[in-house]
């Protein structure tokens, strides 16, 4: 391209911008424009609030201990969802998937685990390291995250005060683990994935 026409065509190019700038309405709120005849709209998708969860209800006696944290795939997310939904289905509060989110932090680092051979903790499977073998369902029961989560939130609905209770010592009372206190490393994550997650 010639330089002659080259610069013809900036030119051009350049007074159609400035002209659609200075045609084109500056307030994107001015619901009162006409719209003429075969303008392009373009859709604008608009997120409505939503209602932020209570920070101080999710963590109401404070972290104790150093805090771990890790990055979640995926696949983790979504057993953090399914935890989500069904503490929402057992009538349950956010405290309670903080809880349970904690809990599968430490068991399972929120994977879904099938038996693990020689590495496996008896026959504890799933994302709560649940045993067919105690009573907590069968294999394809505590494998499924929305049941394995409501068999914890029944056992920890049985635990007269849990609420108040600092979770290392509800998150124990319910799994009865040869190391109690590991469960309070989690509950800075699994606070912060709920407030993420419960409105979504």
């Amino acid at each position: 391209m010639n330089t002659i026409m080259r610069k013809s065509v900036l030119g051009i190019a350049g007074l159609a911008t400035a002209g659609a700038l200075a045609a084109g309405p500056l307030n994107h709120n001015d619901t009162t424009a006409p719209i003429e005849a075969g303008t392009p709209i373009t859709a604008v998708a608009v997120q409505a609030d939503r209602p932020a969860v209570d920070k101080a209800k999710l963590i109401p006696h404070g972290v104790q201990g150093a805090q771990s944290r890790i990055d979640l795939s995926d696949e983790q997310v979504a057993n953090v969802k399914a935890i989500i939904a069904a503490t929402k289905k057992a009538g349950m509060d956010e405290r309670a998937a903080v809880v349970a989110i904690a809990t599968a932090l430490q068991e399972s680092k929120l994977e879904n685990l099938g038996h693990l051979g020689e590495r496996n903790d008896h026959d504890s499977q799933g994302l709560f390291q649940q045993r067919p073998s105690s009573g907590w369902g069968t294999v394809e029961q505590i494998t499924d995250p929305q049941y394995s989560t409501m068999a914890f939130l029944k056992g920890l609905k049985q635990v007269d005060g849990w609420q108040d209770m600092p979770l290392t010592k509800a998150a124990q009372t319910v799994q009865v683990s040869a190391y109690p206190d590991h469960y309070a490393q989690w509950e800075q994550q699994a606070a912060d994935l709920v407030a993420q997650h419960w409105n979504n």
